[in-house]
């Protein structure tokens, strides 16, 4: 029985890891250019990020040229975070909006060109939460801290499924809508080839007809 309890405990922590969305890359972005990264995020849903330019000389304030500007757009176009001119930032917010988020930086152009490596950390979903904080503003144990973050996974699992046959269900649809508009393409196809074929059968007939082949 425990062996069971500590096997579901273990297949639900994968599934959390697994609904919850994290990246965390590093980057090269060269001045004057502009690099974007997106993530699908559902509404409702909370997400947090931070960046950072990695300093190419360890104990040395950054050089001017390297600073950047950062902005998260929704898919709608709507801003949910900007900063200009910078050497680090971090945003946090909750998706209003449903779909592909997009984080974009760009460097100012500069000669001789030059070359920023960005640190990038994005989270959402469970991920995003900050349980350390909530362990501390709680007071509560390290169990019923296991438990907590056991059952907004659960949560997050149970929304994901929703959605996801949420999902199933629109491309269903649209499987039918689409079959049902090729059987009538098909069908109109078929009467102009006919009525084509019928054309040219009656003007080759009333051709050999004047030419008296027929």
């Amino acid at each position: 029985m425990a062996r069971f309890q500590v096997s579901a405990i273990v297949i639900i922590t994968i599934l959390g890891i697994l609904s919850s969305t994290s990246q965390s890359v590093r980057f090269d972005l060269q001045s004057g250019h502009t690099k974007c990264i997106s993530e699908d995020i559902r509404s409702n849903s909370m997400t947090v990020g931070k960046y950072s330019i990695v300093n190419p000389h360890d104990g040395q304030p950054l050089p001017e040229s390297h600073k950047l500007t950062a902005r998260v757009t929704s898919s709608y176009g709507n801003s949910y975070h900007y900063a200009d001119h910078v050497e680090s930032g971090q945003f946090a917010f909750t998706a209003a909006e449903e779909g592909d988020y997009m984080a974009c930086f760009w460097a100012a152009d500069h000669k001789p060109q030059v070359t920023l490596t960005v640190d990038f950390d994005w989270k959402s979903g469970v991920a995003a939460k900050d349980w350390t904080n909530v362990a501390k503003k709680g007071s509560i144990d390290v169990m019923e801290l296991e438990l907590k973050k056991l059952h907004d996974t659960v949560v997050s699992i149970q929304e994901e499924m929703y959605f996801l046959r949420e999902r199933e269900e629109q491309m269903q649809e649209l499987n039918r809508s689409t079959n049902s508009r090729m059987g009538w393409f098909s069908f109109l196809s078929l009467v102009l080839c006919l009525s084509v074929a019928g054309l040219q059968v009656f003007h080759l007939k009333t051709f050999f007809e004047k030419k008296k082949l027929i």
